[in-house]
């Protein structure tokens, strides 16, 4: 009980500013081994646009599995259910690739669960078996517990990540604002015309030298550009 109390914090603590993606999944995928009755564990993450990004595995073997492009994994994000596969060796038909290799690989069976939280579906996880038949009700809800945990720390760790990103696009466009408008301020001195003739002048020499109104209002700023070849001609 101690062990898995720890797993769910570790799985939990996606806010660190070194969180790597990777190593979550694998984490993801290793915790499953140590405290279920699996043989091994495979996972996969989706990407903002719902497109395979980050797989992980207990070992090689599993990992392998997760980069396969036909399998439970997908059908399970695709579904957003779980799925059982209780015997490897007469899912051919569904998944061809998935079956032999997972067969060749020693495994029997497949239990695999969604990374879902609501209507929303990051991936799903792959627990894999040597012995056919059924996971117990007990390992299923463990098992699905573990899923749903990592899921809402990868819910917090995106809204986090779009937070910081939509704050340092903010604070980019403040400042390009400001550095327009002291741009603005010192060709209207410099030619003596009004502000709003500045910025015209500003606008319309960014767009004749194809140049970035900002990088031009920043190197005026600065004083490397000479405000005279803002004059109309």
């Amino acid at each position: 009980m101690e062990e898995l109390a720890e797993t769910f914090v570790e799985l939990a603590d996606t806010q660190a500013d070194e969180f790597d993606l990777a190593a979550f999944v694998n984490l993801l995928s290793d915790r499953c081994v140590g405290l279920l009755d699996v043989a091994a564990a495979g996972s996969l993450l989706l990407d903002h646009g719902g497109r395979p990004q980050v797989t992980g595995g207990s070992d090689e073997r599993a990992l392998r599995l997760s980069h396969l492009d036909d399998g439970p994994l997908h059908d399970c994000y695709r579904a957003g259910d779980p799925i059982q596969a209780d015997d490897l060796t007469v899912t051919g038909g569904r998944w061809p690739e998935f079956s032999a290799a997972a067969v060749s690989a020693g495994f029997a069976s497949v239990h695999t669960l969604p990374l879902r939280l609501r209507a929303e579906t990051l991936g799903a996880l792959n627990l894999f078996r040597t012995v056919p038949g059924e996971l117990d009700k007990v390992t299923v809800r463990v098992a699905q517990a573990l899923a749903d945990v990592a899921t809402v720390g990868l819910v917090q760790m995106r809204a986090l990540r779009r937070q910081s990103d939509l704050a340092a696009q903010l604070q980019h466009a403040l400042t390009s604002r400001v550095v327009i408008e002291q741009a603005k301020g010192v060709v209207a001195e410099r030619l003596r015309v009004s502000v709003d003739a500045a910025f015209t002048a500003l606008r319309k020499y960014a767009r004749s030298s194809n140049t970035r109104i900002t990088d031009l209002a920043l190197s005026i700023v600065d004083g490397e550009f000479d405000t005279e070849r803002l004059r109309w001609r």
